[in-house]
């Protein structure tokens, strides 16, 4: 199941250091996989969709609410990453095993507890947001089964990020698009009640989606422990190093933290939406579920440029990656622009692929213009922070982003949305002025250079 592992020297033989092409070359997979996984939440979304739209803002709702709890370890397993390919890049193949496993020890006990707490007061919590009763039921059968979901997708996050490290991108994308297939199989069945399968709704979707990230996660341990891979970067299990743990968590943590308190600030968003009605929450859904063409486009060339900067600061040819961070920006640019253009468009027949309402339809016609130019400003904004996280530069975006989302977003949001009656179009115009700002503070950071003497 595992190909061909990178190598620094593998690579500046096809391609100029951190040049478009090796970006590309190491991006393409990752572009793939996290497609594949955003393929996984549209067909959800595409299947609840049909049941009506209080059903597909409830889930919506749900999946932004548990990604929430969850983000913290998610970017937090992401520092695996930075670890494994710094430590790549300087030819110490032995550790690299080492830090898959004190990730595992640092991030999923945790997660499991925290989602099954999260799942147990979900009744409580998401009535004190104060949605729509409707949406609130089906959100309450959705969160029900996702908790021994989100633990495996912890487990699933640590051991991408050990392979991605190593330049292996191909071997998270097998893993993906045999749990996205299996997805599709169930959450067809598991909604409508087809196959012999129970018709559960909104729940079938969260159950189908567990099981597969369970199965993706599986796919990656039996990775792991193949020869060639466990020979090489010593992947046999090894018992926790607190000393270890403690220097992960120091660069990991502050990715984790950035994630959680951005996107706290981000649902808060999605509930003031959610308040506004059944057809105003839909639309913020639709709007999300097809941003996301362009957001995991994005992810995956900033998890390539995360590896190469890692990689080659390890190295110390940091011109090289500082290259590879200006080819990245290139690169993904390109793919936004194909996105917007496809927004622009057809965005009636992309509306339609979720939902029939009329009201839906009018709120997201508006949207999906607005989301044309923002998606490029986002598009920048991750590549970026991608890079810093590469040369272990964690702690001051997660500073920044923080304090931009707090003191930008959800005020702005507010204003736009509710004092001006901008309503959900209002509301995403201040995500737009939060997304171009915080473009332009990452982009200026890495710039700097502040990130060649940051340590890890």
């Amino acid at each position: 199941m595992v190909t061909q592992i990178a190598t620094p020297a593998a690579s500046e033989a096809q391609a100029r250091a951190g040049g478009v092409r090796e970006v590309a070359s190491l991006a393409y997979p990752i572009v793939l996989t996290q497609l594949s996984q955003t393929a996984m939440h549209m067909v959800d979304c595409i299947f609840v969709g049909r049941l009506g739209a209080a059903q597909l803002g409830a889930l919506g709702f749900a999946g932004i609410w548990l990604w929430t709890v969850f983000c913290v370890f998610s970017g937090c397993a992401n520092g695996v990453q930075t670890f494994v390919s710094q430590a790549h890049g300087a030819g110490d193949e032995a550790s690299c095993g080492r830090w898959a496993w004190q990730g595992i020890y640092a991030v999923v006990p945790a997660a499991a507890v925290v989602l099954l707490l999260f799942t147990q007061g979900a009744d409580v919590f998401l009535r004190l947001l104060g949605t729509t009763p409707e949406i609130h039921d089906y959100a309450l059968a959705y969160v029900r089964m996702r908790p021994l979901g989100f633990t495996c997708l912890a487990i699933w996050m640590v051991l991408a990020s050990f392979f991605r490290g190593l330049g292996d991108t191909r071997t998270p994308l097998i893993a993906t698009l045999a749990a996205n297939t299996l997805n599709a199989f169930l959450a067809y069945g598991l909604v409508f009640g087809h196959f012999g399968l129970p018709a559960w709704g909104v729940a079938g979707a969260g159950a189908a989606t567990s099981i597969a990230e369970a199965v993706g996660a599986a796919l990656l341990f039996a990775a792991l422990f193949g020869r060639r891979v466990s020979r090489a970067f010593q992947t046999g299990p090894v018992a926790p190093d607190l000393r270890q743990i403690r220097r992960f968590l120091r660069t990991g943590a502050p990715i984790g933290g950035q994630w959680l308190l951005d996107m706290s600030a981000f649902a808060l968003f999605t509930t003031l939406v959610a308040r506004m009605g059944n057809a105003s929450m839909a639309a913020n859904q639709a709007m999300l579920s097809l941003l996301s063409l362009s957001f995991m486009q994005a992810v995956g060339i900033s998890l390539a440029a995360m590896t190469l900067v890692g990689r080659y600061k390890g190295a110390r040819d940091l011109d090289s990656a500082a290259r590879s961070f200006r080819s990245a920006a290139k690169l993904g640019l390109v793919l936004a622009a194909g996105v917007a253009g496809l927004f622009v468009s057809a965005p009636e027949f992309l509306l339609r692929l979720y939902v029939d309402d009329i009201r839906v339809l009018a709120f997201g016609r508006s949207l999906l213009a607005l989301g044309a130019a923002f998606q490029l400003f986002d598009c920048m904004a991750i590549v970026a922070a991608g890079s810093l996280r590469g040369a272990g530069d964690t702690r001051w975006p997660f500073l920044v982003q923080t304090s931009l989302a707090w003191t930008v977003r959800l005020p702005l949001a507010w204003l736009f949305a509710v004092t001006l009656g901008g309503g959900v179009v209002g509301a995403w115009y201040a995500e737009f002025v939060f997304v171009a700002t915080l473009s332009a503070v990452l982009v200026l950071r890495f710039r700097s250079g502040a990130w060649r003497q940051v340590a890890i």
